[in-house]
């Protein structure tokens, strides 16, 4: 299965535990990962027979930036649901980092991982012989 990347996309929000980091805010930096058959976008050269990143992007900002999570486990599940639930990916893996945690010591930032796949076939898949596009 093919990949399509939309890495370190940056954004300033309001997400955390701490009052503090919902009034200041801080920047997050988002990966997401989409797993798709990319063949016949290929072939045909035909942006409808992919996946369109610039839609996902904004999809992803509007999460990130219009809505409030506390955790960036419940930001980064939201991303994946809403994704397998608007375009027609078999799996995502998105990547949440947030690099100023009041941790109290120094780090680069906390980051969390999720995988998620298509439990049953999307409509769009099935109407174009289940390949996946």
């Amino acid at each position: 299965m093919d990949r399509i990347r939309l890495l370190n996309m940056m954004f300033y929000a309001y997400h955390g535990v701490y009052d503090a980091e919902a009034q200041l805010g801080q920047r997050f930096f988002i990966d997401v990962e989409l797993e798709v058959d990319t063949s016949e976008a290929g072939r045909t050269d035909d942006l409808a027979r992919t996946t369109n990143y610039v839609g996902v992007y904004s999809l992803v900002r509007d999460i990130v930036e219009k809505r409030r999570f506390n955790l960036i486990e419940a930001l980064a599940e939201t991303i994946a649901q809403e994704i397998l639930a608007d375009f027609s990916v078999e799996g995502v893996v998105v990547r949440v980092r947030k690099p100023d945690v009041p941790i109290g010591g120094l780090l680069d930032a906390v980051e969390v991982e999720i995988a998620r796949r298509r439990t049953a076939p999307s409509p769009a898949s099935m109407a174009r012989g289940g390949n996946g596009l």
